[in-house]
C-alpha cells in the first residue's frame, strides 16, 4: 500500500488560485488515481483571490456537472511560497504570458523549471473554453505519466520532461 511519501506531486499555478489552477487540481486528483498513478495535485496563486466564495462559480459548476467532488481541490485560495515549488515534482503555470513574468519576478530560479500552458483567464476566453482546455491539458499530462515518464517515487524514477 502506498504512503504519502510514495506520491509525487504536480503543482498548478495561476494568478488568483480561485478558478483555473483549482479546477486543474481537482480534475487531476480525480483522474490520476483512476489511471493507477501515485500522484497528487496541489494548486497555489501568485495573488490569491479575495472573494467570499472559496472557489470560482464557473469551476464549481463544472465540477458538479462532471461529478467531481470539490474536496479534490483546496478549501480556499492560497499564496504560492518557495517551499511549494521546492516540494513539487512538476510545476505548471496555466498561462505563459501572464505567469512567466510573475514567476521570473518572484521566483526567478524556478522559472525555467516551470512548464507553461496556454489557458487564458476569463477576461480573454469564456469559462467553457478555458475549462475544456484545462481538461485536455491535464488528460495529456496524465497520459504522459501513465506511459512511464514519471511512474512514481515507489519505483525510484523521477519526472522526465
Amino acid at each position: 500500500m502506498a504512503t504519502v511519501k510514495d506520491w509525487q506531486s504536480v503543482l498548478f499555478l495561476c494568478t488568483g488560485n480561485f478558478y483555473r489552477s483549482r479546477y486543474a487540481e481537482a480534475w487531476f486528483n480525480y483522474h490520476a488515481p483512476r489511471q493507477g498513478l501515485l500522484w497528487r495535485a496541489e494548486s497555489r496563486g501568485f495573488r490569491p483571490h479575495l472573494e467570499e466564495a472559496p472557489l470560482s462559480p464557473h469551476a464549481a459548476d463544472r465540477l458538479k456537472e462532471k461529478e467531481i467532488p470539490r474536496v479534490l481541490t483546496r478549501r480556499a485560495p492560497e499564496l504560492l511560497l518557495e517551499s511549494d515549488l521546492a516540494t513539487a515534482t512538476i510545476i505548471i503555470a496555466l498561462y505563459e504570458s501572464e505567469h512567466r513574468p510573475m514567476m521570473a519576478a518572484r521566483f526567478p530560479r524556478w522559472s525555467a523549471r516551470t512548464r507553461y500552458w496556454e489557458v487564458p483567464d476569463i477576461d480573454e476566453v469564456g469559462p467553457h473554453q478555458a475549462l475544456s482546455s484545462i481538461e485536455e491539458e491535464v488528460d495529456s499530462l496524465i497520459q504522459l505519466l501513465v506511459r512511464g515518464h514519471a511512474p512514481g517515487i515507489a519505483t525510484a524514477v523521477g519526472a522526465e520532461f
